[in-house]
Parts: structure tokens; C-alpha cells; sequence
């Protein structure tokens, strides 16, 4: 089987060989750009699994690359995590909106780097799951169907934008979800966006699961996202 192809794009050549080297001893093949053009042509003629993206590039930056991925529809299904000086809050959420799957802030452990990027690649690498079909994850049972909620053997009521926002984020654990993108799925473009609003619901939902709502993960300044399955 051939492994996993990761393009790592990134005009840091200490941070690029860091990356390139654990990748490697990984069993990753690894190709490398250290700007955003190189990148973006890369990704388009060798076709890698995934992008490991540095926002702050010479030319061309990361968030129009990724954006420029994404609107072409032979790359536009490529896994991206970006990475970002610690901070960039604005940037990350662009990012994610724009299509991004995870991002790693800098300095970063290559264990976590690791860890996101096999997370990433499971995530990708699972079937779609059907909407109508039960969710069943840390001892937490939703049912679409039937609107229902069972945490163990206890039935949870929960009102209907916080039933959409558990199914939400328990259909793809570990995935980062920005704000506007849940007010965005549960209600739809015309629904007024603010961040207290969804604020507000998480907290509600954390109390109606009891410690089953510790698993609704705040990502901080950006969203929020459901454990995932080690």
C-alpha cells in the first residue's frame, strides 16, 4: 500500500525540516514548498493526502491558498491543517470557515503535530455517515429519528437548537467548529450571528448532559468541538 502523501508548505526551514523529519520517521512520503505558489502548484500536480499549511508565507499566504484549494474542484477535497503563531485567533477561524480541517499553533510538540494529523486522516477516511442513523458515542445515544437523547440509560430533554447542536458536533468528534459555522447549521444564513448566542446554548447543553457535557470541548477564541474517539 502506498503511504500517505503530506505536502508540508512552509518558509521556516528550521520548522519545515522539524515537520518533515518526524513525518518521515512516521512512514509518511513528504513533499515540501516554502511558499505559497510552490505549494499550490504541488498540491495540484502530485495530489497529497493532506496540506500541512503555514499561514504566514512570502507571496501568497496560507488563507489564499487554502481558499484558492478550495474553490478548485480537483483539490478541493484535500485535508488541510494549518499552522499559525500562537494568537492568530481571526486567522484560525478564517481558515476553518474557509475549509481547513484542524490547525496547530506555534511552537508545536511533533507528537501533537502527529497526533492532528492521524486524527485528521481518520476523520477523513471514515464512511459519511448517514443523517437519520443513530450516533452512539461516550455512552451517549442521539437519535434524529426520534428526537431523542439517552446518556447510559437516562433520556436527556433538550430543546430543538440544542439537540441540533449535540448532533452537530457528535457527527464528526474532534472536528473544530467555528461559531458562525453552527449558528449556520442549526439555523440557517438569516439567523442573527453572535457568539453569546451559541455561548449560551453550549452552557445550557453541558448542564442538561451532565459530566457527558464534558465532552463538548471549547476551542478557545474559535468554537467548539466534540471529544473524538482515541
Amino acid at each position: 500500500m502506498a503511504a500517505t502523501h503530506v505536502l508540508v508548505v512552509e518558509d521556516d526551514e528550521d520548522i519545515q525540516q522539524l515537520v518533515e523529519y518526524n513525518l518521515l520517521k512516521e512512514g509518511f512520503k513528504v513533499s515540501v514548498a516554502d511558499s505559497g505558489e510552490e505549494g499550490l502548484r504541488l498540491a495540484r500536480t502530485e495530489h497529497p493526502d493532506l496540506l500541512v499549511l503555514d499561514l504566514m508565507l512570502p507571496g501568497m499566504d496560507g488563507l489564499e491558498v487554502c481558499r484558492t484549494l478550495k474553490r478548485d474542484p480537483s483539490t478541493t477535497g484535500l485535508a488541510v491543517i494549518m499552522l499559525t503563531a500562537k494568537g492568530e485567533e481571526t486567522d484560525i477561524v478564517t481558515g476553518l470557515e474557509l475549509g481547513a480541517d484542524d490547525y496547530i499553533t506555534k511552537p508545536f510538540s511533533p507528537k501533537v503535530l502527529l497526533a492532528r494529523v492521524r486524527a485528521v486522516l481518520r476523520r477523513r477516511g471514515r464512511p459519511a455517515r448517514d443523517k437519520s442513523a443513530v450516533i452512539h458515542i461516550h455512552g451517549i445515544a442521539i437519535d434524529p429519528g426520534r428526537h431523542e437523547v439517552r446518556v447510559g440509560d437516562e433520556p436527556v430533554e433538550l430543546t430543538f437548537t440544542e439537540f441540533r447542536l449535540l448532533q452537530l458536533l457528535a457527527a464528526r468528534p474532534g472536528w473544530v467548529f467555528t461559531r458562525y459555522q453552527i449558528v449556520n447549521a442549526i439555523r440557517g444564513e438569516d439567523y442573527v450571528v453572535t457568539d453569546r448566542s451559541v455561548d449560551v446554548q453550549v452552557v445550557g447543553l453541558r448542564k442538561k448532559l451532565g459530566p457527558a457535557g464534558a465532552y463538548i470541548e471549547t476551542v478557545r477564541g474559535v468554537g467548539y468541538r466534540f471529544k473524538d474517539v482515541q
